[in-house]
């Protein structure tokens, strides 16, 4: 009898302890909300763009990112077992994403821009993880960083983590509004903008006291995104953020090669109260670092850049510079122009532009390249579009042009 008892009680005890565990893993499910928000969160991050090589697979990584120190591969964040993040936890996920710690201890390269995802808050994150489960999994092993040495060794990360690095959540300004403090989550956190648009140290690190001030990425200048006057966004209202990130252009610019695929892939597809708190917080900056004075460049360069301009560029953008607002962008007050370095504006004359087509805005416009100007000749009509009209921006060099050319 007592054998009998024992045995029924260890069955009752087995039923209960599956039923709790069952219960657990119900609780663990992600709803279809969470699922929703996570996927408007990686659409918020602009996850797609580093981590899709093949348009085919999406989100299986192994694009190349092209870093000062070397190219380097992004990983598959599909729910791969072997070469993505199925296997991983919850808490290697937030590891990954707070502090840049792969689950096998090994430490990220700041490409990954966990200094700015390290702001987020846990439910995000988790929220992210829940919408990437969804993913078909794909098989894709991406190739090993392509880095110089010593920097090809990850131990070195622990230093620039002890220097540079800071976790930890952004907590909202009590004297902002929700609309502001959502902003800055997006920008400073999640859109993780300063990436691209803050300078940076000799050590790949933000220059902290110069947010948001422009810097190279890839052969082209990301242009500032604080209050400067002549190459910041202090012209633009904040309809007129909202329009360019909603639709890649507006009435006084068009997105360049790397931002338009940010506004494909990201910014066109949030909703119109995040986009218009991101435009809200942006026009919040005031100018950082003061604006350099221009010395006005001779008037040999000008008047030959005035003769290539009238032989090449009148035909879309007019004689007065105006263009044609949302098809061929205007060029006076332009802020992208006259920024201070002129690495995307040469890149544009040398390469060509394609206007970046979104639901908002389906005309397409292009501009061609002209590779055959001469060194001297881009030089000499970069310097005149840059200081005609009202603008101002340091005069072009034929060296300067040179590099660009091999920039790419």
């Amino acid at each position: 009898m007592r054998r009998r008892h024992r045995t029924t009680d260890a069955i009752l005890v087995s039923l209960l302890l599956c039923s709790a565990f069952a219960a657990r893993e119900c609780a663990a499910a992600p709803t279809d909300d969470v699922i929703a928000r996570g996927k408007a969160l990686t659409i918020a991050g602009d996850c797609a763009s580093c981590h899709t090589a093949d348009p085919a697979k999406p989100f299986a990584g192994g694009k190349r990112i092209d870093t000062p120190f070397g190219p380097v591969f992004s990983p598959n964040l599909t729910p791969d077992r072997d070469t993505g993040i199925g296997g991983w936890s919850d808490d290697d996920f937030l590891r990954a994403l707070r502090n840049g710690v792969a689950p096998n201890g090994k430490r990220y390269y700041p490409a990954f821009p966990y200094p700015y995802f390290t702001k987020l808050i846990r439910d995000d994150i988790l929220a992210i993880r829940a919408y990437l489960a969804t993913l078909a999994p794909v098989s894709n092993r991406a190739p090993p960083p392509q880095l110089r040495w010593p920097l090809c060794y990850r131990i070195l990360m622990r230093a620039w983590n002890a220097l540079f690095f800071t976790p930890g959540i952004i907590r909202p300004d009590q004297g902002k509004g929700t609309e502001w403090n959502r902003g800055r989550y997006l920008v400073e956190a999640l859109g993780h903008c300063g990436a691209c648009h803050t300078p940076k140290n000799a050590f790949g690190a933000d220059r902290r006291d110069q947010a948001f001030g422009g810097s190279m990425v890839q052969g082209m200048f990301a242009p500032r995104l604080d209050g400067a006057a002549r190459s910041g966004l202090k012209s633009w209202s904040a309809d007129d953020i909202t329009e360019y990130l909603q639709s890649g252009r507006n009435g006084h610019s068009h997105a360049g090669p790397l931002m338009s695929e940010v506004v494909l892939n990201s910014t066109s597809k949030m909703s119109d109260a995040d986009v218009r708190a991101i435009a809200a917080y942006l026009k919040s900056l005031p100018a950082g670092a003061p604006e350099p004075e221009v010395t006005p460049p001779s008037p040999a360069q000008m008047s030959d850049g005035e003769r290539i301009y009238r032989g090449a560029c009148v035909a879309c953008h007019e004689l007065d510079g105006s263009g044609s607002p949302r098809i061929y962008p205007p060029l006076p007050g332009n802020a992208n122009l006259q920024s201070v370095n002129p690495a995307s504006t040469l890149r544009i004359i040398l390469d060509g532009a394609q206007t970046v087509t979104t639901p908002r805005a389906p005309n397409a416009g292009s501009m061609p390249a002209y590779p055959k100007l001469t060194d001297q000749e881009v030089a000499d009509v970069a310097t005149y579009i840059r200081n005609s009209w009202g603008n101002a921006a340091p005069a072009v060099t034929a060296d300067e042009v040179a590099k660009a050319r091999t920039a790419k």
